[in-house]
């Protein structure tokens, strides 16, 4: 429906109300994402949080010039508009979190390895086997259904989708491709959070203090900086230097006194093989 100059103020005085409302407010571009995948993410939000879908004129008049100028690219193309009273952090994870599955389509570049493994199908014999073959699918008709009788790779990361490749994997429900909407940009108490920032979670975090803590070890120990984490380590590696010295200079101590003679019944007892000596 076209709205008129008035209707249009009014919507817009509206939508800023509604933003000033709330804690966050984020954009999250639309272009490609389907529709139903768009009603899955308004479900999810539910019941504090809230999107808007207008047009785009309308939602950056809304959102207003000062904001508008740290959103920046972040609102060129269509995008909706999420209101929540969650952290930023919080909202992006609930809206990354909502997928969808997509089939395959002529000339498409494959996201991984497409694999097709061997067994029965719910495929009807007919023309589909014809289809099937054609795209490389090594196919049977065993007992009236159609078997997969040899799974493989029916295309590799990074190749393109043929259109027979395509229809085989429609013909066999297989759908290669994950669609996920992502929020490009938050504002939450006058911080604005990027993209690259909203997409550090928890898992991201674990993971770089693992690899700097990997990191900062291997250079404790190499530079003898003795921690909490690498004490045992040069403990042991002080007690095998200590033995060792110990063992080279025959240090009269209880400790190497025992390994002294266990090293000399040892040499003893080859000696006696090598001389036919019975040491008993």
């Amino acid at each position: 429906m076209t709205m008129i100059k008035a209707q249009k103020v009014e919507y817009v005085k509206k939508l800023q109300k509604e933003i000033a409302s709330y804690k966050t407010a984020a954009i999250m571009p639309i272009d490609g994402v389907p529709d139903r995948l768009l009603q899955k993410v308004r479900n999810e939000l539910k019941p504090d949080s809230h999107m808007i879908i207008a047009r785009r004129s309308l939602l950056s008049r809304a959102v207003g010039e000062e904001k508008l100028k740290h959103l920046g690219k972040s609102m060129e193309r269509n995008f909706a508009l999420v209101l929540s009273n969650k952290e930023p952090f919080e909202l992006y994870k609930v809206v990354h979190s909502s997928r969808l599955r997509l089939g395959a389509k002529p000339n498409q570049i494959a996201p991984e390895d497409i694999r097709i493994e061997a067994g029965d199908t719910n495929v009807a014999p007919g023309q589909t086997v014809t289809e099937l073959k054609s795209a490389g699918v090594d196919v049977q008709i065993q007992k009236g259904k159609v078997v997969i009788s040899k799974g493989k790779v029916l295309v590799e990361k990074g190749k393109k989708i043929s259109g027979a490749v395509a229809n085989a994997l429609k013909i066999l429900d297989i759908k290669p491709f994950e669609i996920s909407p992502r929020l490009s940009a938050a504002l939450s108490e006058s911080l604005l959070y990027s993209d690259a920032a909203l997409g550090v979670d928890e898992d991201f975090v674990r993971d770089e203090l693992l690899r700097d803590f990997s990191q900062a070890y291997a250079v404790s120990l190499e530079a003898g900086i003795v921690t909490q984490y690498n004490a045992n380590v040069f403990v042991v590696r002080a007690y095998r230097s200590a033995i060792a010295l110990g063992l080279e200079a025959k240090v009269p101590e209880d400790e190497i006194v025992k390994m002294l003679v266990a090293n000399a019944a040892v040499q003893a007892g080859e000696l006696a093989s090598k001389t036919g000596v019975d040491t008993k």
